[in-house]
């Protein structure tokens, strides 16, 4: 999660984009889903009405969604849109949460953030209602914003003393060391269907059966003189190559194009936790099983690790702070999520999504 500045140009592109800068899977060259600027409208631009989604009765407005959407190109749009639904949600299952914990911004703490930004504004030329309209926003929207991302961080800041702190850091060495993984993974997004989701674990679990398989094989038809070296070099070499083409024919990632490779990143601020833990969890050359995160389902293989060097705690306790605030929003979700009741409304003209195909995926042809 990014975290929250003061700047005004960060507070009124923040409320109004948070939701599209979600994407924490990227593909190598930069993250298509992840917009730049928002482009100047070439036609007058009609409010949407109407509901997206309803959270625990809780209305998330088609507005929201489609502010959100406006930087994107419209061959982006349809996966924007799943990981746009995902945070708006998560953000009102969070408000939801610290609202029953009794965790409040005061007024006046609105106010003068408020009041700052407007200030701000006025040193950069700029109009603060003006703007507000530029992004879609009303007063009284932003106004709510600011005060759902300030109780967030009066809770983070409750929750995370230096006792907490510190323990996070000294039970994660690699998350703070500079430790970075490379990996290739593939992602399938089945939705809620039950019948879509055992169909993408089944497929999952298929990829990485007959990788392991062909893999062996490729290691029994080595010479009895093999060193154990080689042996290793033969296997991993099979797998990450049939992994990249199952990669390059199954995934619904942009890096499906490159085999599924993410390149190195770092344990943390980079992917999203699930993603991450599981990927440094694994050796190089090993696949994880089936991980869930709030893109879908991926199978993930290891193909390198940079090992890094050992830091001290006041280096890196910011880092480590916004590691912390990171895993308590996950749990914070997932608590929730557990007798939340959502429901989501397709945008019109959504065509029924078409049911994939059954079974494990034979191994692709060279």
């Amino acid at each position: 999660m990014r975290k929250f500045t003061r700047g005004a140009a960060a507070l009124v592109l923040g409320a109004a984009l948070a939701a599209a800068a979600t994407a924490q899977v990227p593909p190598p060259g930069g993250n298509p889903l992840v917009p730049s600027a928002t482009p100047p409208a070439t036609k007058p631009e009609v409010r949407p009405t109407g509901n997206a989604a309803m959270v625990n009765n809780q209305a998330i407005p088609e507005v929201a969604v489609y502010r959100a959407l406006r930087p994107f190109k419209d061959e982006h749009k349809e996966m924007a849109r799943k990981e746009i639904m995902a945070h708006l949600i998560e953000q009102t299952l969070i408000d939801q949460y610290l609202t029953a914990i009794k965790v409040v911004a005061e007024e006046k703490e609105v106010d003068a953030l408020i009041a700052e930004l407007k200030a701000e504004l006025v040193m950069a030329k700029k109009n603060y209602i003006t703007e507000l309209e530029a992004m879609m926003l009303t007063e009284a929207e932003f106004r709510v914003e600011v005060t759902a991302q300030m109780k967030w961080e009066k809770f983070v800041k409750q929750q995370g003393t230096d006792v907490a702190l510190k323990q996070l850091f000294e039970s994660s060495p690699d998350v703070f060391d500079g430790t970075m993984v490379r990996v290739r993974h593939v992602l399938m997004n089945p939705g809620t269907d039950e019948a879509k989701i055992k169909d993408a674990n089944q497929k999952l679990l298929g990829i990485k059966q007959v990788v392991q398989q062909e893999a062996t094989k490729v290691v029994a038809a080595l010479p009895a003189t093999a060193d154990a070296l080689a042996k290793e070099q033969a296997r991993a070499q099979k797998t990450e190559e049939l992994f990249s083409a199952y990669a390059k024919q199954y995934s619904a990632c942009p890096s499906k194009k490159d085999g599924g490779d993410l390149n190195y990143f770092p344990r943390s601020g980079a992917m999203v936790e699930p993603f991450a833990k599981a990927a440094f969890a694994a050796k190089p050359g090993e696949m994880t099983d089936v991980v869930i995160t709030e893109f879908g389902y991926h199978m993930i293989l290891v193909t390198g690790r940079k090992q890094g060097t050992a830091k001290k705690f006041e280096d890196v306790k910011e880092d480590v702070r916004m590691l912390y605030a990171m895993r308590l929003r996950e749990a914070v979700i997932t608590q929730m999520k557990k007798t939340a009741q959502i429901t989501m409304t397709p945008p019109a003209g959504t065509p029924p999504a078409a049911s994939p195909p059954a079974g494990i995926p034979m191994p692709p042809k060279n």
